[in-house]
């Protein structure tokens, strides 16, 4: 029996809630060490900063993975793709900040507070900034990693509403992004039937695997606010890539956006024009034609020199 992503995803939040009571009191120092944000070792084809940005690729490409994945498991197709087209890419490993308070003892990845999250991505897009001498970078996202780079963009200082020539980024692209919350397939109803049964479900999930989690189902509080002035920020580019056999960011077209004043958004749907392809969320970092896709968003002169692939999956 196969089982679907949402379920796996359930399933993690009940095993950590498991594991927060049977963990020992005292933890290995060494095992909650984070892994290191920039080490070129760790994700082929990123993190070389001595990379210059050339002419035909002005802008360096930083790639924001989702939730509970690092850097290295998500863009290791993607990254080395880039590089090899001459960008100069950049990648981190963000959202493990944990403790009593903040939740996500278990030092997930990307499973801290969003918007501490989003703090993290502008320290280091303003160091790519710095290190490549480029105005602009364009930003991938994928699943949380493109919800994630909304709030950078809106309120911590990524585009200026005001002057958009002052904006930090010029495209963003979003695979399978919580942009409009997920149900996470039936996780977000299990969880409400749970709740009303007087299991602090949310409480639970929080302090387990971090709020992140919660903060993008539909209608949270998070997503209230981040939408609250509109799905886009002018000056900005948007390509947004959803697939319809998407089971974890649900339904799959809660992830488009749309285009307020100043911005262009591009709504892309992984089976137009390839109706068998068959890529799931995790898989939208890793599919050929969303591959494609990507680099056509950041260079749309590369679908003159390559065909669009279309694989049943």
């Amino acid at each position: 029996m196969r089982i679907s992503s949402a379920t796996q995803a359930l399933m993690l939040v009940l095993a950590g809630i498991l594991m927060l009571g049977a963990a020992p009191a005292a933890a290995d120092p060494a095992a909650t060490e984070p892994e290191p944000v920039a080490d070129p070792a760790v994700l082929s084809g990123a993190n070389d900063w001595n990379c210059k940005p050339s002419p035909e690729h002005p802008r360096p490409v930083v790639l924001v993975h989702g939730t509970w994945v690092s850097m290295a498991a998500t863009w290791k197709d993607l990254a080395p793709a880039l590089a090899a087209e001459g960008y100069c890419v950049f990648a981190l490993n963000y959202g493990q900040v944990a403790g009593l308070t903040e939740g996500n003892l278990l030092r997930m990845f990307g499973g801290a507070d969003i918007a501490e999250s989003a703090q993290q991505l502008a320290v280091f897009v303003d160091r790519v900034r710095s290190t490549t001498g480029a105005p602009q970078v364009d930003i991938v996202g994928h699943s949380l990693g493109g919800t994630l780079s909304r709030q950078y963009l809106r309120f911590e200082g990524g585009a200026d509403r005001n002057n958009p020539a002052l904006n930090k980024v010029h495209s963003l692209v979003t695979l399978g992004a919580t942009n409009h919350g997920t149900s996470f397939g039936d996780v977000q109803m299990l969880g409400a039937v749970a709740q009303a049964l007087g299991v602090p479900v949310t409480t639970l999930a929080g302090v387990a695997v971090g709020p992140s989690y919660i903060q993008q189902m539909v209608g949270s509080p998070f997503l209230q606010v981040l939408n609250a002035a509109g799905d886009t920020d002018p000056g900005i580019e948007y390509t947004v890539v959803a697939s319809r056999r998407d089971t974890v960011s649900t339904p799959p077209e809660n992830t488009f956006l749309t285009a307020g004043p100043g911005a262009t958004v591009h709504n892309v749907w992984l089976q137009d024009g390839c109706e068998s392809n068959a890529a799931e969320h995790n898989e939208l970092t890793t599919d050929p034609r969303a591959l494609y896709i990507i680099q056509r968003a950041l260079d749309p002169t590369y679908a003159d020199r390559n065909p669009a692939p279309c694989e049943a999956g």
